[in-house]
């Protein structure tokens, strides 16, 4: 795969209030009878009817690599106002779009997004800054190092729910930071055409929607999460995209048959797919990687929909994207700079995360995503919910990755291995839902009975102490109990604003109070972040009762953590297999009665785990 010439694609401001524009649109020509030309106008003018936009013709160009190509260079001076009231020439923000003519028919195709703008306007516009200062990174960055794949803890947020905008955001990253999550994982901040979405049909790759905030605005959002220890990844959309989307519009709309970009490739879920058998595709989207990795500082990304780009583990869709973009981190190493936080160590800790829920072991065996999203917690979770005994066993099997690599030799590169661990994100409604919902007008608003949060609790315990990458969904720490319809607009065009009032009421305090003591531990016992994981598989003595009992090992440091999703206590026997005092770590220092001292290595003691609750011992 190649970097695509940024250099000369999309808006570029040169001196002298100048803007260069340059557009790769291969198989259209002005030797077939195609115009293209620019249509700009300064922001503060968009909504006044006197004032209209500018157009500038662009010339039509061949790139040596990838075909035709439109440019132009365009001079905003305040001599040109097309009203006397206009802003045109002053600094600010433009915005912009392209008009494709095709003269001999005399049709237009209008509302063109430029795929390589850097910037976006309301809607189907991109823009462009004229006297834009370049974002300066605080002095903290050039010593950030990303974290080890085994120490991270995820918060998934979208940026409008969470904080309404970007600035909203930084003021909750001292909450993150002292809850104990040091990486997020930020949901699709690529253009879209609606004002509300969730980003999963993007329009534009290369710049942070207008609805979020601007390029400098979400610098400094991950400038700012560095500064306190925290790591950003991007979820990413590469296997479809909006009908909007130039390389999808444009095609179309010419009636042609084939397309240089789009296309059916391996799935085709949701929207249109993109084709990775074509290398202008293939080096898009490797472009895309770059820029953000590289202008925006990101810490890795998120792959949404792997399934659509994915042919194999020697193919030239997923699998080669990651392999090129691990390599191309591993080359800038010898660059230094701000590439430097991609080495920890001896780990090269660029995070590669695979949405690939239909063979999540496959893809972290075979390509260079060194983590994955997997459901199988998730379901096994729901149906013990649901009372299924057998599937408490299941949930013991899934709480411990059973059948996932902790490590895989690709080439000549050793990768650590993992997958996340969830019961809630965004594609599900929350877990409380599970126990109960009720009504507020209609079906779309049900919630989960929040009076029943206290059976999350033996599943948080789990989740927090289990092998794997732990993930919060925004909110989920406060009791967060919408519900999401599982198919449907109604799941995307909705906003679920976090409401930071629960914080304050008990159940919220009792959730927070309970994230925060697990994630302290997490971060203090290294077993719980790499240790061996073993589940104690006793259907008889344990998950007959609805009680799940594993350890978490890492040379002499041991821990047991029992589990009761039951709503009455139950006494269970369990064998020591490691001499010592065990120290209860959720109220031990309350209840000294709940340690056990005195323990030898083979002796069977009777444990008490509380209904719907858990136990944790230390030695």
């Amino acid at each position: 795969m190649k970097l695509l010439p940024l250099h000369k694609l999309g808006p570029r401001e040169i001196p002298g209030n100048r803007v260069a524009f340059g557009l790769l649109l291969p198989w259209v020509s002005a030797e077939q009878g195609y115009r293209m030309s620019v249509r700009i106008i300064h922001e503060k003018d968009q909504f006044i009817q006197a004032i209209q936009p500018k157009n500038f013709e662009m010339q039509h160009g061949i790139d040596p690599e990838y075909g035709d190509y439109w440019s132009t260079e365009v001079w905003i001076q305040t001599a040109d106002r097309p009203h006397p009231k206009s802003a045109w020439g002053h600094p600010g923000r433009y915005v912009y779009r392209f008009l494709l003519r095709h003269e001999p028919s005399g049709r237009q195709i209008d509302w063109i997004v430029d795929p390589f703008a850097r910037e976006y306007g309301i809607g189907k516009l991109s823009a462009f800054t004229l006297g834009y200062n370049a974002y300066t990174w605080s002095y903290h960055e050039s010593g950030w190092k990303t974290p080890k794949l085994h120490d991270l803890v995820i918060y998934e947020l979208m940026i409008a729910e969470f904080g309404g905008d970007i600035d909203g955001a930084i003021a909750k990253l001292d909450y993150l930071r002292d809850l104990g999550i040091n990486c997020l994982e930020i949901m699709p901040v690529s253009n879209v055409a609606g004002t509300i979405d969730w980003g999963f049909l993007p329009i534009g790759y290369f710049g942070v929607d207008e609805r979020f905030g601007k390029r400098r605005d979400l610098q400094r959002f991950i400038d700012q999460a560095h500064q306190r220890d925290i790591a950003v990844i991007l979820d990413v959309v590469y296997g479809h995209a909006s009908s909007h989307f130039p390389y999808s519009y444009v095609y179309r709309e010419l009636n042609y048959h084939q397309n240089p970009f789009m296309g059916s490739f391996a799935k085709d879920y949701f929207g249109e797919s993109t084709d990775f058998s074509r290398d202008f595709t293939r080096d898009f989207f490797f472009t895309v990687n770059h820029h953000w990795l590289d202008c925006y500082h990101c810490d890795g990304f998120r792959y949404d929909c792997v399934p659509n780009y994915w042919d194999g583990a020697l193919g030239t869709g997923y699998a080669a994207l990651t392999y090129e973009t691990y390599q191309t981190v591993k080359s800038k190493l010898l660059q230094g700079g701000h590439w430097l936080r991609f080495q920890n160590g001896t780990e090269i800790t660029l995070i590669q995360c695979a949405e690939q829920l239909e063979g999540p072991v496959e893809i972290v065996e075979q390509t260079y995503s060194n983590c994955t999203w997997q459901n199988e917690t998730l379901g096994a979770a729901q149906e013990t919910a649901r009372g299924d005994a057998d599937a408490v066993t299941r949930l013991g099997l899934r709480l411990g990755l059973d059948g996932y690599p902790a490590v895989a030799v690709h080439n000549a590169d050793t990768l650590p291995k993992s997958a996340l661990q969830y019961i809630e994100n965004h594609d599900h409604p929350r877990f409380v839902c599970n126990f109960g919902l009720w009504e507020k007008d209609n079906l779309l608003l049900q919630e989960g009975d929040r009076d029943r949060w206290y059976k999350l609790q033996p599943y948080l315990i789990g989740l927090l102490t289990a092998k794997g990458i732990p993930l919060v969904w925004q909110g989920q720490e406060l009791g967060e109990n919408y519900f999401i319809p599982l198919n449907g607009w109604g799941r995307v065009m909705l906003l679920r604003p976090v409401r930071w009032d629960y914080f304050y009421d008990p159940i919220g305090r009792a959730m927070i109070a309970l994230f925060r003591k697990l994630l302290a531990l997490r971060k203090a016992h290294s077993q719980f972040r790499q240790g061996e994981h073993y589940f104690y598989n006793h259907f008889e003595h344990y998950q007959s009762k609805q009680v799940l009992l594993f350890h978490r090992k890492e040379g002499l440091r041991f821990s047991l953590v029992a589990l009761n999703f039951s709503d009455r206590p139950q006494w269970v026997p369990f064998t020591f297999p490691q001499s010592g005092n065990y120290s209860e770590m959720l109220h031990g220092d309350q209840d000294a009665a709940l340690n056990i001292d005195q323990v030898q290595a083979g002796q069977s003691r009777w444990l008490e785990i509380p209904g719907n609750y858990g136990r944790i011992w230390n030695v």
